[in-house]
């Protein structure tokens, strides 16, 4: 949480309130890296009340790594818009909708070019990333491995330069090798998460275009997830605890968790929700999206699957997945599962 505030904060500090809308939790991994070590160069302060919190105060990092995940999250961000508004998804097929997209996505990619020059990071690999991105999704028939270059590209330049802002150059190799296998595998988990949805609306999706089964899918993604292990354990880190819970244990449970949705229903599967609405995609996606992680999953807009879930069908052995911690570390539960009433907690942990 101290890096994830830490993002909005750098964010809303150096590029205004509306650049916020761009925080995610891939992006605060480059925080996490830095800190990791180097914990000395990330100081924390006590940040004031946040809406987003329950208007209560936080601790947050505020340091160069925050704002190297900011300018990252930002030129990101704006390639994926620009992406929406030239494949016309959604709200962007309207043209009016696709002129302002396409002006917030040129000031977001300004601006996060501005704060990586601040910090030595030379923000080209992420530039020319999204641009190689948009000329491989015109090629006939690519492989799966050649849409997913980019992305491993510039995850690469973003962690190795971690290395850079803490003092530790030897570690960059390990980082860039690291933050390939990771941009891999997010690139893949959300390739495999939209398939089903971009089937349905006609829209590009890595693994139709490449004509990657799921079998295959995952094959590449257990190959990923074992590099970026190997990776990792490389590192000379000063603190591990995070990053290994991060890189190792959640990506790992992350491939488990979108391949184990993306399987077909059996006959016996109970049916879909009839609460649940479509995914409207396009600009209204993304702010719920990032209201979303914006409260750690407190909030989850009306097309999230877990959004009607009872508690105890969201929580397993290891935690939460609303607070995403674990509920038997903590020393009061209900203060962090918002699933909690006064009456106790409703997980399958022992709180």
């Amino acid at each position: 949480m101290a890096h994830l505030c830490g993002l909005c904060l750098a964010l809303r500090d150096e590029h205004g309130h509306a650049s916020r809308l761009v925080t995610n939790y891939d992006g605060l991994l480059v925080s996490v890296l830095t800190e990791a070590q180097a914990p000395a160069s990330s100081p924390h302060r006590r940040a004031a009340a946040c809406a987003l919190r329950g208007f209560k105060g936080a601790d947050v990092v505020e340091a160069e790594g925050a704002r190297l995940a900011a300018a990252v999250s930002l030129i990101l961000a704006a390639g994926k818009v620009r992406d929406h508004v030239e494949d016309g998804d959604g709200v962007y097929a309207r043209r009016l909708v696709a002129a302002g997209a396409g002006r917030v996505a040129a000031r977001w990619s300004a601006a996060g070019s501005g704060t990586a020059a601040a910090l030595g990071f030379d923000p080209a690999p992420l530039l020319a990333a999204v641009e190689e991105q948009a000329r491989l999704e015109r090629l006939p028939n690519p492989s799966l491995l050649q849409l997913t270059a980019p992305t491993e590209a510039a995850v690469a330049a973003a962690f190795g330069h971690t290395a850079v802002l803490a003092g530790k150059p030897h570690n960059r190799e390990a980082l860039e090798e690291a933050g390939r296998y990771f941009g891999r595998l997010a690139h893949l988990l959300d390739a495999v998460e939209d398939l089903a949805r971009d089937r349905d609306r006609g829209a590009y999706n890595p693994l139709a275009a490449s004509g990657t089964d799921l079998a295959a899918a995952r094959r590449h993604c257990d190959d990923a997830l074992h590099g970026l292990r190997l990776a990792v354990a490389d590192l000379d880190l000063e603190r591990r605890g995070l990053v290994n819970a991060l890189l190792v244990r959640e990506t790992g449970r992350a491939a488990d968790r979108v391949f184990g949705a993306a399987e077909p229903e059996s006959p016996e599967a109970p049916p879909r929700d009839p609460r649940l609405k479509p995914d409207p995609g396009g600009l209204l996606s993304l702010l719920c999206l990032s209201a979303a992680c914006c409260t750690c999953g407190l909030y989850r807009p009306p097309w999230d699957e877990d959004r009607y879930k009872p508690c105890s069908e969201r929580c397993d052995s290891g935690g939460c997945d609303i607070c995403g911690q674990c509920c038997d570390a903590c020393s009061n539960c209900c203060e962090c599962c918002s699933c909690c009433s006064s009456d106790g907690c409703n997980c399958s942990c022992d709180c």
